[in-house]
């Protein structure tokens, strides 16, 4: 089955397709992407959008999103627009 890893930065990302058996888990779809900074940058994973934990099943086509930090809490960010800050 294929599956997608992808870790994205606000100018840049990485991607890698992944031709793997049945029954792999996220965990081990990231491990074999080997993207660089991924151990050190994602903060959680998601799958479709949809946080996800290490030892669930991928199933054909699904997308692996290693998910950044975030650098500006975006309440914050809103208020201070609201304000006209920005």
């Amino acid at each position: 089955m294929r599956v997608e890893v992808v870790l994205a930065w606000p100018d840049r990302y990485q991607r890698r397709e992944l031709q793997v058996a049945e029954g792999c888990t996220v965990a081990e779809a990231v491990e074999m992407a080997a993207l660089q900074e991924s151990a050190t940058a994602a903060v959680a994973i998601a799958v479709h959008g949809v946080l996800a934990r290490p030892q669930q099943v991928l199933q054909d086509g699904d997308r692996i999103e290693l998910l950044r930090p975030l650098l500006a809490d975006p309440k914050d960010n809103r208020r201070r627009r609201a304000r006209g800050g920005d």
